[in-house]
């Protein structure tokens, strides 16, 4: 059943029980709107174009999203970045959140979207940018999402495609070439429609373990299976990224990564135990 306007999205939320939050929803249609779309950050990685990331910022706000993160060495050139933005969001410029890697920029995320406009055996499966919205809609109450643009030339590699949980591909005619801006454009559309013109109800998916949180328990269990010689020099990475992509569609929460590393830690500590006797 459809949410009318005018009708507050608390009807369709269910009283929450430990360990989630108190739902930050007022009665409020457009609070409500806004505070999911806070949810939601736009990450550029490695951006060659100081006009595409002010482009970014301009697209971003029109749509309701407050939040861009650069994964660089330095900043842009701030004024052609403001050229583009407008002052209207030249502010977003202002807040930017700069890291020089990857993993340090995705650390608070427990969704990640990676854009991508190649096909590979090896990445997770592409959905549409509608397709993904529908998926994440009723992650956003209780986690952050992260959308990731990679570089106008090369677009995201395999290794930066495996922090994701989905990966969204445009679909376009036999001319496949948008621009950063029109990519990012289309993405922060499909996700503001749906919040805010097109609402279902929906029942909030629980907070799940963070990318932070992940990398963590997945460095554990890289250094169990290393230490068991079920990682091999030659399908390392392979074996990685298989049972990364299990893991990710079991959706874990923080409890269930900290109980594989508590696994993970034991294991190595009565090993490196048993080796000493």
């Amino acid at each position: 059943m459809a949410r009318q306007p005018g009708q507050s999205l608390l009807r369709f939320l269910p009283t929450p029980s430990p360990p989630f939050t108190t739902p930050f929803f007022s009665t409020d249609i457009m609070h409500q709107d806004r505070e999911l779309l806070s949810q939601v950050a736009i990450v550029l990685v490695r951006p060659k174009f100081a006009e595409n990331v002010g482009s970014t910022a301009r697209v971003a706000y029109n749509m309701g999203i407050n939040r861009i993160i650069l994964v660089r060495d330095e900043l842009p050139e701030r004024e052609n970045m403001a050229k583009m933005a407008t002052h209207k969001a030249a502010h977003l410029l202002d807040s930017m959140e700069v890291y020089p890697t990857l993993e340090e920029a995705l650390e608070p995320f427990a969704v990640i979207v990676g854009t991508t406009a190649r096909l590979g055996k090896k990445r997770t499966i592409e959905r549409t940018p509608r397709e993904v919205v529908e998926h994440v809609i009723a992650d956003l109450p209780y986690n952050q999402m992260a959308i990731m643009f990679g570089p106008e030339d090369t677009g995201l590699t395999n290794d930066e495609l495996k922090y994701c949980n989905y990966t969204s591909s445009i679909p376009t005619a036999d001319f496949s070439s948008l621009n950063l801006a029109q990519a990012v454009a289309i993405h922060c559309y499909e996700l503001y429609y749906n919040i805010v013109h097109a609402p279902n109800a929906f029942e909030p998916k629980p907070q799940y373990a963070s990318s932070f949180e992940l990398e963590g328990m997945y460095k554990h269990v890289e250094e169990a299976l290393l230490r068991i010689d079920f990682l091999k020099e030659k399908s390392h990475t392979y074996w990685m990224n298989n049972i990364r992509q299990f893991l990710g569609r079991v959706r874990l929460s923080s409890k269930d990564a900290n109980i594989i590393r508590g696994i993970c830690r034991q294991f190595l500590w009565y090993q490196g135990k048993t080796k000493k006797e």
